[in-house]
């Protein structure tokens, strides 16, 4: 069996952990430190499993340069648009508006409270 799930780190985890929450994810584990840290959470979205975490260090989270940071998060969604609009009203930065691309699906982009990119698009890789 293989699998991926993306494991996200963040400076304010509980913040990240709320942003993720007002898009539709739901926490399904966590486990906070007596420091107000979170050691390890789990959240789910249909059948999307996202882990995240405080930080342990002081990483650097890439700038975006153009309309990427280089690396990020993709979410097949329905309603892109919802997605999108949902991510910004929670704090989350609007990197592309929701638009239909040449090769025929929808997307759209925002940063994360914690600089993190999200894209939203209708396209369904290997499907």
């Amino acid at each position: 069996m293989a699998g991926a799930v993306p494991y996200l780190s963040y400076a304010d985890a509980p913040r990240a952990i709320d942003w993720l929450v007002q898009l539709g994810f739901s926490v399904v584990a966590r486990q906070d430190g007596e420091d107000g840290s979170v050691a390890h959470c789990e959240l789910r979205l249909g059948e999307v499993v996202i882990m995240a975490g405080s930080d342990d260090s002081a990483y650097t989270v890439p700038a975006l340069s153009g309309q990427s940071t280089g690396a990020g998060v993709y979410l097949v969604a329905d309603d892109v648009d919802g997605m999108f609009q949902r991510a910004v009203t929670s704090g989350g930065t609007p990197v592309i508006e929701p638009e239909d691309t040449p090769w025929g699906s929808r997307r759209a982009r925002v940063l994360d409270p914690g600089g993190r990119e999200w894209s939203f698009g209708s396209y369904v890789p290997g499907g």
